[in-house]
């Protein structure tokens, strides 16, 4: 209410005032902007034991732990817990947490699609595709005529094994910031695989099963051909999901010991608990594949291929998505509040 006292008050040399013909109509053109101005919940979103809560649908999105009623943006473990009772998420994200989960991934999944609107109590939820990995997805939720998006994990940078990003408006930006950092720009990803061209011994690849793995044996197979892919077995069945939902990955295998023990440039991609088991192995050339610089081998072999934005990105995500308010969360948000000062209001949950 005092802001809008104070837009009153104040004048320029154009202003209309009580002497002015035009007065009675810019004020009520005044008065219907404010009128019509979304109303911003501070709580609309709160942290608590089990994650990030929405008391105004009664949910959690991407809950830690087992909650009654869940929004799950994609299916990777930190963000879709088992337990939970009625979840919302795509059918690629369900299809994940049944393989990991079994009988405990939830009790009722309602499988939604990309841009149909559903109802949790009094909110409005739209899925917005967010280009992390396949299935995964933004969370536009709408309340008394304000939308509130959460990014839940995202990616700006092409990715053929996945849903492109999608762009919509909203009053509200929740979004991650994993590397929300002036420091970090993540390099052109296809650079970054043709450098295992010069690498002419097997290479033992680690990298996330789920969501990387299946984009690196995508760029592989794109655009370094030559390269012989083989596959640990606890990523084929990941492997399987995606191209059972039309996803061409490219040629690969799954890995056998005798192959391995010939030169032939193979490249044989493991998730993380297996690569670091063979940190003494010989004949190899050893890369895991991630943005984090810490993640790295050493500071020569090095694949720094993310699928997370970086600062840049997260700088256009905020012009396309046009907020009046960013909410961050997942990372570390004092480098966006610095950025913006007071031109656009940034609260860290």
């Amino acid at each position: 209410m005092e802001q809008r006292t104070r837009i009153f008050r104040t004048k320029s040399k154009n202003e209309c005032t009580t002497k002015n013909p035009c007065s009675l109509l810019c004020k009520s053109l005044l008065h219907k902007s404010l009128l019509l101005a979304p109303m911003i919940l501070d709580d609309f979103v709160q942290i608590d034991e089990k994650g990030l809560y929405c008391k105004y649908g009664d949910f959690y999105l991407d809950p830690k732990l087992p909650a009654k009623t869940a929004v799950i943006t994609h299916g990777h473990a930190d963000h879709a817990v088992s337990g939970n009772y009625d979840v919302y998420c795509t059918r690629a994200t369900a299809s994940v947490m049944q393989l990991r989960y079994d009988r405990t991934a939830a009790k009722v999944f309602n499988i939604v699609g990309f841009n149909e609107p559903f109802t949790i109590g009094k909110v409005t939820i739209t899925l917005i595709p967010a280009g992390h990995m396949l299935g995964s997805a933004q969370v536009l939720m709408e309340y008394e005529g304000t939308r509130y998006l959460y990014t839940g994990d995202y990616k700006l940078q092409p990715d053929d094994t996945c849903e492109p990003i999608e762009w919509v408006t909203t009053d509200i930006l929740i979004t991650e910031s994993t590397f929300a950092d002036p420091e970090v720009i993540h390099p052109d990803p296809v650079a970054e695989i043709q450098k295992i061209n010069s690498i002419k011994t097997n290479i033992l690849l680690g990298a996330y099963g789920l969501g990387k793995s299946q984009r690196l044996i995508n760029l592989i197979s794109t655009h370094v051909p030559q390269k012989k892919i083989l596959v640990h077995h606890r990523i084929m069945p990941i492997n399987a999901i995606y191209q059972k939902m039309g996803v061409v990955l490219g040629p690969h295998q799954i890995y056998g010991r005798k192959l391995m023990k010939v030169q032939d440039e193979f490249v044989y991609i493991v998730p993380p608990f297996t690569f670091d088991s063979y940190i003494r192995a010989t004949g190899v050339t050893r890369l895991f594949a991630s943005g984090w610089k810490n993640l790295q081998v050493n500071q020569r072999d090095t694949l720094f291929i993310s699928d997370h934005v970086d600062w840049n990105d997260i700088l256009e995500t905020i012009a396309r998505t046009q907020p009046k308010q960013i909410w961050t969360l997942h990372g570390d948000g004092r480098h966006l509040k610095a950025h913006f000062n007071n031109n656009i209001f940034v609260k860290l949950l």
